[in-house]
């Protein structure tokens, strides 16, 4: 047995039951009776943790009653458990022999915020967007038929994660082939189903159970060469389904479909879990649960608690913090911008793809809501819909995190750029994102916009440059995106006004001596910083797309040494744009590009991730001084 850390929740003492599960292995070993104590115990022990290191709570406090009975009839990881997106894996993560790492979550080095195929062979799929379940499940189903091992397969998604249309392309694909698959779906908003009780559970026991299912598909068999009584049948059983249960659309994809069954009844999920893993061919069992069960802040607030810093267990209240920050995120400029900008133009339209709170559009929610698209997780769809808004005389403003905007790349070339059409995007958590990691890092927005013609591409370097680089964006005739770090800016006092800045217009931000930097958005304090211990000129350049052509011409000619800085991979980035807009002159300067390197940056504190890749004060200097050294001089 582990041995108690006085500074984490992980004692026996204090969780004498689930001290004793080290593994799926050792949870079948529990008498079922235990079962229900044992989600008491590991619902403390989530959120003592959770209180301490920050994390998705909400999400994973409403499955541990699911991810408990699935560990316990699955023959996990023998067995293959898929979780979507992952926000709810925190439970499975602990019974899966990583309760003392918990620590550690989303730290350096630590516990990742999601499942990770390189972390445990539990994680048997490694996620963090949403919506990729199914299908990853469907793989490996098809996968262990072809290679004749027998083993279950089994998908939990959310009902958000579901409304993607890759989850139902994956469904509808899974239904047509009979793959031998299992998708649980977690109904934690109750919008698909009505209220759940004894009586919907006593139903998903029983057409789960052996009678059903043998009667059920019995009866095709007999009436196979009768197709008018087969058919009538089929109708009878449809009809009584729906009488007592919601649409039959899992039915008509090809699904058998079982439930809606309360997720949170231990015995009910047990028990309908074991039918279940008797029948063959595509089945769907629909459970629902509550966001932040069992703790009553997280349940009152569970758009608050879905991902939280560190916060007092007690109250629910964040955790003090020292210091403050220097200045607003960019994400509450975005919001205020969207507003201001609203009031003076009723064409603008703005839509998000399910980031309400995240992309700062809440307030502009409630002021437009006529205005105000939520589209749910459909980034591909947000796109397009802003382009038809487009065709139509409208101006749409999509605030999309960067990697997200991923999802939707087609769409972006060709719905908006190919037809030039008048989309603003406001590229939100562009750049390294810390604790999140590498599924939520903004680090290829730079490289995959500025390759399409039409596309103007904007990365302030403050909060008032981020306000006016929008009203910039917003003003130019075609398709514009403005990128912006997460987090808070360097304080620059932001004007009230809409004024625009001159497209494709940087400006010297400091004049020195044989080298020159070249910073794009966020890496210019730093640049000035570095500069100054190396008598560096400084360029704030603004606009990746356009290139201040002149600007760059100007400083080549006075420089020995150009450095382009961005937080955005050097690949293809905004210092390749340099590098061949100078070849395109027939001009070869000695260049350095400073950016993200060609790998996946793991999860850390953004300090420490920008340290990492030599994106600091102290690093754009070192990576510099070394860079002088053949030249024969010194700063």
């Amino acid at each position: 047995m582990p041995h108690a850390n006085p500074s984490h929740p992980q004692g026996g003492g204090r969780y004498p039951l689930l001290a004793t599960v080290d593994s799926p292995t050792d949870l079948r070993r529990l008498s079922e009776d235990k079962l229900p104590a044992l989600a008491a115990e590991l619902r403390a022990f989530l959120v003592d943790s959770v209180s301490r290191t920050g994390g998705h709570l909400a999400a994973s406090l409403g499955v541990v009653e699911l991810t408990i009975a699935l560990h316990y009839v699955f023959d996990t990881p023998a067995d293959r458990l898929i979780w979507d997106v992952g926000h709810q894996a925190y439970p499975h993560k602990i019974l899966t022999g990583r309760r003392e790492r918990m620590a550690t979550l989303r730290q350096g080095g630590g516990l990742s915020g999601f499942p990770k195929r390189a972390e445990s062979v539990y994680d048997t799929f490694g996620v963090g967007h949403s919506s990729t379940s199914i299908g990853a499940a469907m793989g490996m189903a098809v996968a262990a038929r072809l290679k004749g091992e027998p083993r279950h397969v089994v998908a939990v998604i959310g009902d958000g994660a579901l409304g993607a249309g890759m989850a139902f392309e994956a469904l509808n694909h899974a239904g047509a082939t009979d793959t031998d698959m299992m998708v649980i779906l977690n109904d934690n908003e109750m919008s698909i189903s009505p209220p759940v009780g004894a009586i919907s559970n006593h139903l998903a026991r029983l057409l789960s159970g052996k009678l059903y299912t043998s009667v059920r598909e019995g009866g095709k068999t007999a009436l196979k060469g009768l197709p008018s009584l087969r058919e009538l049948v089929g109708r009878w059983e449809e009809h009584m389904k729906g009488m007592v249960m919601p649409s039959t659309l899992f039915e008509e994809l090809g699904f058998n479909y079982i439930g809606p069954i309360d997720g949170h009844d231990l015995g009910s999920l047990v028990a309908t879990l074991r039918n279940m893993k008797t029948m063959t061919g595509p089945r769907l069992l629909h459970v629902v649960t509550r966001k932040g069960r069992g703790y009553e802040p997280a349940e009152e607030k569970p758009v608050a608690f879905h991902g939280v810093s560190p916060f007092d267990r007690a109250t629910g209240a964040p955790a003090g913090k020292s210091g403050t920050a220097a200045g607003r995120s960019y994400t509450q400029v975005f919001g205020d911008w969207l507003c201001d900008a609203a009031a003076g133009d009723e064409r603008l339209v703005g839509i998000t793809p399910a980031m309400c709170e995240g992309s700062g559009l809440t307030r502009f929610s409630q002021l437009y809501p006529e205005r105000y698209f939520d589209v749910g997780i459909a980034e591909q769809h947000a796109l397009t819909l802003a382009a038809g808004l487009a065709c139509e005389g409208f101006k749409p403003v999509v605030a999309i995190y960067s990697t997200f905007l991923q999802r939707a790349y087609d769409q972006l070339v060709h719905d908006i750029c190919l037809q030039g059409l008048d989309v603003t995007l406001a590229v939100d958590r562009a750049g390294l994102v810390g604790p999140d990691g590498a599924t939520h890092a903004g680090s290829f927005d730079l490289s995959f916009g500025r390759c399409l013609p039409e596309l103007v591409i904007a990365a302030p370097a403050d909060e008032n440059e981020c306000r006016r680089l929008l009203q910039t964006a917003y003003e130019h005739p075609g398709p514009a995106l403005v990128r912006y770090p997460r987090g808070t800016g360097p304080g620059a006092p932001i004007a009230p006004g809409l004024e625009p800045l001159h497209l494709g217009q940087g400006e010297l931000r400091r004049e020195g001596r044989e080298v020159a930097l070249l910073a794009f958005g966020s890496r210019l304090a730093p640049a000035l910083v570095a500069a100054e211990a190396l008598d560096a000129s400084v360029a704030n350049m603004r606009f990746v797309k356009p290139l201040d052509e002149g600007l760059i011409l100007d400083l080549a000619a006075r420089h020995p040494l150009l450095v382009t800085v961005e937080e955005n991979a050097i690949a293809g980035g905004a210092g390749s744009a340099v590098a061949e807009f100078l070849a395109s002159r027939g001009l070869a300067p000695r260049l350095l590009h400073l950016g993200l390197p060609d790998r996946y940056i793991e999860q850390d504190s953004h300090e420490a991730q920008l340290a990492a890749c030599g994106l600091d004060a102290e690093g754009i200097e070192r990576a510099v001084r070394e860079a002088l050294g053949p030249l024969g001089t010194g700063a």
